[in-house]
């Protein structure tokens, strides 16, 4: 069938409306904005149809050629077929979309925020066929294939770090695989590795470290070497532990981080909550202005790095609870000035919205990673609060994911 692609949307498509076809708007997978293609149908729905590209009629000038040769079987990536520029903008006009059509906010962006196209992951999570055991000891290490659980062997990833890509090669050298599910390398000021999917060894153990890792850790919490790396957090010492969550993409995050800064000063004697804290990513680079700052963390393992970066930086006013957010919400009167959330993808709760509205702090940094659940949240804070700002965050280039980065202020 031969289409035009129109308009990108999330999850990597382009969609085509005007067809002849009774298949409502077909998801075009592969295409960029503009094209005319040839497609292959490959599921209908009531009111929609997914299909991908076989042959490009009617090139757009973004198009360029995949630099990666795993592209189009590996499911990490799905927009290295438009050049990055185009990337950027379909990225905007996603977010754009999704605050005016589920929002009913139409506020113009501030300038997406990008870096480098490739090398910029910090960490990866790879996945191993089989197991490790298809294949004696040694087992095939890459990333599942787009709607698979099939593991893609990959030799080299070019949205990973050249150190990354190093420890792989490492690791597919080593005899050590069999019965492990996932290995997740982290690179900071050493290399650790997380081996899930089998219990400790430390025969294992030491033939990572004999590889040349500076850490190993396990499922059950025990490890070898290196029990967490550190990062350069705007001149503070910032600690990640392999079981907590944090931004891969450190050149981008530090230049969030400065626009956070930027966006909510000033802090003299301002009480700050971060909710959603993870080990203080957002909250400690504003100790040193701000008044009293709380962040809330349900995750253990990011509380224990958050306790930990508290103590390498000598930080007085920084104070981590472990709770949820919600708990914590419904338990804390209306004692705080300033609110960062960086939510799942979920988004936050009813419960979470509620709460804010209730303790209705001047202003509401909301960081997002998911263009729908942002423009839901915004259009409920919007009985309260005014949209100051949008901007656009590209921490995953070659991917269809987006972030992005509200300020909010309470109108009085």
């Amino acid at each position: 069938m031969r289409l035009k692609a129109e308009t990108a949307v999330y999850g990597g498509y382009v969609i085509a409306r005007n067809h002849s076809d009774d298949m409502g708007v077909v998801f075009i997978k592969g295409a960029v904005p503009g094209e005319t293609v040839l497609v292959e149908i490959a599921e209908r729905k009531r009111d929609y149809s997914i299909a991908t590209v076989k042959e490009v009629i009617e090139p757009s000038p973004s198009r360029v050629k995949a630099p990666c040769p795993y592209f189009g079987r590996c499911g990490g990536c799905q927009l290295q077929h438009a050049s990055y520029r185009e990337q950027v903008a379909m990225k905007s006009a996603i977010l754009s979309d999704a605050l005016k059509r589920l929002g009913g906010i139409e506020t113009e962006q501030a300038e997406p925020l990008y870096g480098p196209q490739f090398g910029y992951r910090k960490r990866a999570q790879f996945k191993v066929s089989g197991y490790g055991g298809n294949k004696g000891n040694k087992g095939e290490i890459g990333f599942y294939r787009e709607g698979t659980r099939e593991v893609v062997p990959i030799g080299d990833c070019p949205n990973l770090t050249s150190r990354l890509n190093e420890s792989l090669i490492k690791v597919r050298e080593m005899n050590s695989l069999k019965g492990i599910k996932e290995l997740h390398l982290t690179d900071g000021d050493g290399i650790i590795a997380l081996i899930r999917g089998r219990e400790f060894d430390e025969t294992l153990a030491e033939d990572f470290i004999r590889a040349g890792f500076d850490g190993v850790a396990f499922e059950n919490d025990s490890y070898r070497g290196k029990g967490h790396v550190l990062y350069d957090l705007l001149g503070l010492k910032y600690s990640v532990s392999p079981y907590s969550f944090f931004q891969s993409n450190w050149e981008l995050n530090l230049k969030l981080v400065n626009i956070l800064k930027e966006g909510l000063s000033p802090l003299k004697d301002k009480k700050v909550l971060e909710i959603y804290a993870g080990g203080g990513n957002f909250s400690l680079p504003l100790a040193g202005e701000a008044g009293k700052i709380t962040a809330v963390e349900e995750n253990p393992y990011s509380v224990k790095d958050g306790l930990r970066n508290v103590e390498l930086n000598s930080i007085k006013n920084v104070k981590f609870i472990k709770s949820p957010v919600e708990k914590f919400l419904s338990g804390n009167g209306r004692e705080f000035d300033i609110v960062i959330a960086d939510p799942p993808r979920p988004g936050l709760s009813k419960e979470a919205l509620s709460r804010l509205l209730e303790l209705l702090p001047e202003r509401i940094a909301y960081i997002s990673c998911n263009p729908s659940t942002l423009a839901r949240d915004l259009k409920k804070l919007a009985s309260k609060y005014r949209v100051d700002s949008v901007r656009m965050v590209d921490f995953f280039p070659n991917t269809f994911h987006i972030e992005a980065i509200s300020f909010l202020s309470l109108v009085k």
